[in-house]
């Protein structure tokens, strides 16, 4: 199964009833088609910036939901019957990958410091007037 993400815009012109009716309808179509919701989000009522079939708000609902990419064109026809939603968008949400449980975390190697030698006064004194030729 594959995660998707649907938003629509359903008419301001709905009561509160028919909102919830038509909420409860569009899970149960994507539920129909073996689809498995994972987050449903209320509508919200939203302005518009540009004019939706002559409408200037809109209810705004999201949710995410699991289904097989071969079902989602049956819920496509389903949503472009319906009278109520003014748009909708269904995207495809990358998977998110999950560590695995039994596996071991990558052995850190500790760094072991190196101890220079220390130079003397005398021998960097030495190597100066070697250097400068005094």
């Amino acid at each position: 199964m594959k995660s998707y993400e649907l938003t629509y815009l359903i008419s301001p012109e709905v009561s509160e009833e028919e909102l919830k009716s038509l909420r409860e309808k569009i899970n149960s179509l994507i539920q129909k088609e073996a689809g498995v919701l994972n987050e449903v989000q209320a509508p919200i009522k939203k302005k518009l910036a540009q004019p939706i079939k002559k409408q200037r708000e809109a209810f705004l609902t999201n949710l995410s939901f699991y289904l097989e990419p071969d079902k989602l064109g049956n819920l496509e026809q389903q949503l472009k019957s319906e009278k109520k939603i003014l748009r909708y968008q269904i995207l495809a949400r990358p998977e998110i990958k999950v560590a695995k449980v039994g596996k071991k975390p990558p052995k850190v190697i500790p760094k072991i410091p190196v101890k220079e030698k220390k130079v003397e006064l005398e021998e960097i004194e030495k190597k100066l007037e070697e250097i400068l030729g005094e």
